[in-house]
C-alpha cells in the first residue's frame, strides 16, 4: 500500500501544501522574532530532518511546522503553534484522518496548556462536514482546499488529475511522472495557482494564527479557596449537602488552593490550580514573559 501510485499522489499533494505554507509561515514569524521549525536539518535543537514532540505521555510525534518563541537552530522554544497538513480524496478516509490529527496534536497542546498554543490544519481534497466539524469544535483553525481548486490547478500546467477508485494503476504512475517531470517554472505556476484559488481561507487561517500570537492578557482572575472537604458515601447525600448549602454564609477553613484564570484579547482562557505562592508568582511570570 505505502509504494501503491495513490500513496504516491497523496505524499505528492502533502508535500505541495507544506511548500506553499512554508514561505508564508516564514515571513509571519520572522515579523514577530518567532522561530519556524519543518521539515528538514535544523541543528543541534534536534536530531534528524523530521519534526517530532512529545505528548503528554511522552509519546513522540512527527509534525509538519511547529511556531516556536525563543527557539533558534540550536535551542527548541517554547510552542507557540502547531500546523499540519493533509490530503485525502475520498470522504469515507476524512474521520480517520481527523482523528489521525486529533490524537497527535490535542495530547502535545494539552502539554503545554500554559503557552494555550495555535492548532491548525491545512488540509486538501474531501473531507465530510462531520470530519471537518470535529475538529473546529476540537479547537483547530481548519482550512480547505477543495478537490476541484486541485484539479483545476494542475490542469493549468498540463497535468489531469481527476481520477477515482476505478482509475487504473499505470494511469496514476503515468500522472505521477508527469508531475515529477515540471520545471521549476510549471510547479512554482501550479502552486501561485492553488494560493489564488484559495486565498481567502489562507486570508482567515493566517487572521487566526495572528488573533493567537499577537493576543494580550486582558485579565487574571486569582481566587484563593478555603473550606473544609467534604465525603459523602452516596450521591443522594451529596445533592442533599449542595442543596441546603448557604452559599452567603461565611465559614471559616483552611486553605487548600490557589485558582487562576486568564483571559486574553483573542477570547482564549487558562485555568491553573496551585498550592503555593511561588508557584503562582512562576506562572504569572511565565505567562507575563515578553
Amino acid at each position: 500500500m505505502a509504494n501503491s501510485p495513490s500513496h504516491r499522489f497523496g505524499q505528492i499533494i502533502g508535500d505541495l501544501l507544506e511548500e506553499i505554507m512554508a514561505p508564508q509561515l516564514e515571513d509571519f514569524c520572522q515579523g514577530r522574532g518567532l522561530y519556524l521549525d519543518k521539515k528538514g536539518v535544523r541543528g543541534k535543537a534536534r536530531d534528524g530532518k523530521k519534526v517530532a514532540w512529545l505528548d503528554k505521555y511522552g509519546n513522540s510525534h512527527d509534525l509538519d511546522f511547529v511556531i516556536e518563541k525563543g527557539g533558534t537552530q540550536s535551542v527548541r522554544g517554547r510552542p507557540l503553534a502547531f500546523i499540519e497538513a493533509a490530503w485525502r480524496r475520498y470522504t469515507k478516509h476524512s474521520r480517520n484522518k481527523a482523528q489521525e490529527i486529533q490524537g497527535a496534536l490535542l495530547p502535545i497542546a494539552e502539554k503545554y496548556h500554559w503557552d494555550k498554543p495555535f492548532l491548525g490544519v491545512i488540509l486538501a481534497g474531501v473531507f465530510t462536514e462531520g470530519s471537518l466539524t470535529q475538529m473546529k469544535t476540537s479547537g483547530f483553525e481548519v482550512a480547505l482546499f477543495p478537490y476541484e481548486s486541485i484539479v483545476l490547478a494542475f490542469s493549468s500546467v498540463g497535468v489531469d488529475v481527476r481520477f477515482d477508485e476505478k482509475t487504473p494503476d499505470t494511469t496514476f504512475q503515468h500522472t505521477i511522472e508527469k508531475i515529477e517531470q515540471l520545471n521549476i517554472s510549471k510547479r512554482n505556476s501550479l502552486k501561485q495557482h492553488l494560493i489564488d484559488a484559495n486565498q481567502k481561507l489562507l486570508n482567515q487561517f493566517f487572521a487566526e494564527l495572528q488573533a493567537t500570537l499577537d493576543r494580550q492578557i486582558e485579565q487574571i482572575i486569582l481566587i484563593p479557596l478555603h473550606g473544609q472537604q467534604n465525603h459523602f458515601d452516596t450521591i443522594s447525600d451529596a445533592i442533599s449537602f449542595v442543596s441546603n448549602y448557604q452559599e452567603d454564609a461565611f465559614r471559616d477553613g483552611s486553605f487548600r488552593k490557589y485558582e487562576i484564570i486568564v483571559r486574553y484579547s483573542n477570547g482564549d482562557k487558562i485555568e491553573a490550580f496551585f498550592q503555593n505562592k511561588k508557584k503562582v508568582i512562576d506562572f504569572i511570570n511565565y505567562i507575563a514573559e515578553p
